[in-house]
């Protein structure tokens, strides 16, 4: 890496470091505004238990939003439309964490990663405000539409119908500008509570870029984006702060474990497991709509 690039990395961490410094003056700002007591902000072992696996689980790659999401309906910890708000903002902490590791060790053009973070930022901030103000049904419908079309993704992933990439670290011309607008809407899609790892993984090996340099990308895409959105989600209350605090308290020494000390594990199991959650995740969350229509009728 020469010197030029080696500079724009520096400056691309000590940008993702303010970034957090704002993003935890928003959160405390914003929790006060709302008069939460220390006491509304405490989680418990659930919460945290699951901000631990969730976070640990998307340091390996496999992704944390839809698992969440499952873990969420299981227990009936947050509400289903408070679900979105939740994960951006909860889950913020330990993407920072994961984005500042990577970006560090792997190498990757810093033109594309700039490029891709800044079009993930771009289509978070639009799909949070519309999405932060959607009635409860809405976000149930388009949560199990697109879990559905994720767990699809997980499934291509693992049977491996896809390219496994090339040796490239950037992009230039119509593949750079096809990435960007990949980014934009996966962007998008993350304030639905979407996660954006495994669709920017085969984005990536798609246009014929390393798969190492997905991590970086999608790590970084999720830490400048996820402040951006979460702050919509923050103005409006739309969002749980027990659960959201135990994503954060419990993901950080998670992803330090994943990244530090186990590093690799033979997941291949595990994200079958997580393609059968999700589905079911996303029927129930299709059939909770259902239900919620014949109330509204009934009465």
């Amino acid at each position: 890496m020469d010197e030029s690039s080696r500079n724009a990395k520096a400056l691309l961490l000590l940008a993702l470091a303010l970034l957090s410094a704002f993003f935890l003056v928003a959160w405390i700002v914003a929790a006060r505004r709302a008069r939460a007591r220390v006491a509304d902000a405490l989680p418990g072992p659930m919460a945290l238990a699951i901000g631990a696996i969730t976070d640990f689980l998307d340091t390996l790659g496999i992704g944390s939003f839809a698992i969440t999401t499952s873990l969420y309906k299981f227990t009936g910890l947050v509400a289903d439309e408070e679900i979105p708000g939740t994960m951006n903002i909860g889950h913020a902490g330990p993407t920072f964490a994961e984005a500042f590791i990577f970006i560090a060790i792997v190498d990757v053009q810093m033109k594309t990663l700039v490029a891709m973070i800044a079009a993930s930022v771009i289509g978070a901030w639009f799909g949070a405000g519309i999405v932060a103000g959607w009635p409860r049904r809405k976000i149930q419908i388009g949560m199990g539409v697109l879990l559905i079309a994720a767990a699809a993704i997980m499934v291509v992933r693992q049977l491996g119908t896809v390219p496994s990439g090339g040796a490239a670290l950037g992009l230039d011309g119509p593949r750079l500008a096809a990435a960007i607008g990949g980014n934009l809407v996966l962007g998008a899609l993350m304030t639905l509570g979407i996660g954006l790892f495994a669709p920017c993984m085969i984005l990536v090996a798609l246009l014929g870029m390393n798969q190492a340099t997905a991590f970086p990308i999608m790590m970084g895409s999720c830490a400048f984006l996820m402040p951006f959105g979460s702050v919509r989600f923050l103005r409006q209350g739309r969002y749980n702060l027990r659960a959201a605090v135990g994503l954060t308290a419990g993901g950080l020494p998670a992803v330090l474990i994943a990244a530090f000390i186990v590093k690799q594990l033979p997941l291949a199991w595990v994200k079958w497991l997580v393609v059968g959650v999700v589905v079911y995740t996303a029927i129930a969350m299709l059939r909770s709509a259902t239900e919620g229509t014949k109330v509204t009728k009934h009465v």
